[in-house]
């Protein structure tokens, strides 16, 4: 589960960067190694931005705490519809156990199962994580095509909701669709403005909105639990069509909630993200790369990657051996000259790239990279985050040792915090879903601990 993850976010990373460029692999390196420290200075010099105090009382902090408790509870959900691969991975002691005796059991005729291979083995996991009964399930399906991705429908009697919970990334066709990029129309009532969406993310919505619809799963699921509220929710690409199905849903299902853990950063149009913040919360925790993983972001982070390169004035060689201590054993970051600020390009007689140096050859790349004030194509569609954006960080100092407890804080936060792509070590593994579900336990289960004040914060909300 882990690597289909990595995969998908690592591979579209790289290929971005290095697409019409000059630069090899160990000079990507390089540059990602002086963007993470210079990341990290600007970090630390940077002044705390002026917050607004709330009290105990106070509607902003009663919300967060809600909000944070239901995030907690669905994401269980979200982290399960990974089935048993994610189960046997959390569990690695006793997973294999638990799920033997029922994997090689076919429920097929007495429950509601579609498609893939281990059914048994996968709702077993889902019975095991969620705590739910046979008889809450509605429907599951681990059918996985392009632009089809696996999905179930429960019923989570101590929310009294009608639960749809979407699978993320965990095949080579849920990559396919991850990197189906492109923009397609989205057609949906009420919104006022452009509405559009990922390609691969809004088909794999429209499949799970024509099953639920025309082959009555939802309608099964209410004519059971009439009184309940329908909540949407999903991890990852799963998020993404979470999101979007809640759009497609909402005017049909006007109390709707939907959750989207780590959905992807290039996912809707500015008018649909607006729309969707009555009734979307995401969650992201960390420096997590996939929700700031956009086209106009990789394009910002390789321009400023190839102008970091082309203006540093040391040896390749040292450059990737400080970073290499800088992201095992920490310190402060190196003092690098990366900016052309005061300098002139005569200065940098050992440039970073030798003789192959963009500076030296006069390439089409730096051509293009000469001046910060060349006024930007944007050749691509912005899009944006869903609803509204719930930020989950460590607390505490950036450095800890292996062993250490790990304290998070919670706050609201907006879209444009997530407009660069944040370089570090953790930018890949804060997008696992164990790890989502783990940072939210902690948060509502020392909830006395977990409340901080909000000083050091960048977000004018309360923080928890």
């Amino acid at each position: 589960q882990q690597g289909c993850v990595k995969l998908r976010s690592d591979h579209r990373f790289i290929f971005l960067i290095n697409a019409d460029t000059d630069l090899v692999p160990s000079d990507i390196a390089a540059g990602l190694a002086l963007l993470h420290q210079e990341q990290d200075k600007m970090e630390h010099c940077r002044d705390p931005d002026e917050v607004l105090s709330h009290s105990l009382s106070s509607p902003i902090r009663e919300d967060l705490e809600v909000e944070l408790e239901k995030a907690a509870h669905f994401m269980k959900f979200a982290a399960a519809a990974y089935g048993w691969p994610l189960y046997v991975y959390s569990n690695p002691l006793t997973g294999l156990c638990k799920l033997s005796g029922d994997c090689c059991r076919s429920r097929q005729a007495e429950y509601d199962l579609v498609g893939g291979d281990s059914l048994g083995c996968h709702f077993t996991s889902i019975l095991q994580s969620t705590g739910l009964q046979y008889r809450d399930f509605i429907h599951i399906s681990f059918h996985n095509q392009i632009y089809e991705i696996p999905f179930y429908v429960a019923l989570d009697h101590k929310r009294e909701a009608v639960l749809v919970a979407v699978r993320g990334t965990l095949s080579l066709k849920d990559v396919l669709t991850d990197l189906s990029a492109e923009c397609e129309n989205l057609s949906v009532e009420g919104i006022s403005g452009t509405c559009y969406a990922h390609k691969g993310i809004s088909q794999a919505a429209h499949y799970i909105y024509k099953r639920l619809v025309n082959d009555g799963i939802l309608s099964q699921a209410f004519n059971i639990a009439p009184e309940y509220k329908l909540v949407i929710c999903g991890h990852s690409l799963g998020a993404g069509a979470a999101s979007l199905l809640a759009v497609l849903l909402r005017s049909t299902h006007p109390t709707l909630q939907c959750y989207a853990f780590s959905p992807p950063g290039g996912l809707m149009s500015k008018a649909v993200a607006e729309y969707s913040k009555q009734f979307v919360v995401s969650v992201v925790l960390g420096k997590d790369l996939v929700p700031r993983l956009s086209i106009p972001n990789m394009e910002d982070l390789k321009r400023r990657l190839l102008k970091m390169v082309s203006n540093c004035s040391k040896p390749k060689y040292k450059i990737l051996m400080r970073g290499c201590w800088y992201e095992l054993f920490g310190g402060a970051p190196d003092d690098f000259p990366t900016e052309l600020e005061n300098r002139r390009e005569e200065v940098l007689n050992q440039p970073l790239l030798g003789e192959e140096s963009l500076l030296v050859q006069r390439s089409n790349t730096y051509q293009s990279l000469s001046s910060d004030d060349s006024p930007a194509h944007p050749t691509h569609l912005p899009l944006y985050l869903p609803g509204r954006i719930l930020h989950i960080t460590e607390d505490g100092p950036a450095r800890r040792h292996c062993f250490a407890p790990v304290r998070y804080r919670a706050e609201w936060s907006s879209e444009t915090s997530f407009r660069n792509v944040l370089i570090s070590p953790r930018m890949v593994a804060d997008h696992m879903p164990d790890v989502v579900l783990r940072a939210l336990r902690s948060l509502t289960r020392e909830q006395p601990f977990a409340l901080c004040p909000s000083s050091t914060s960048n977000s004018h909300l309360n923080v928890i």
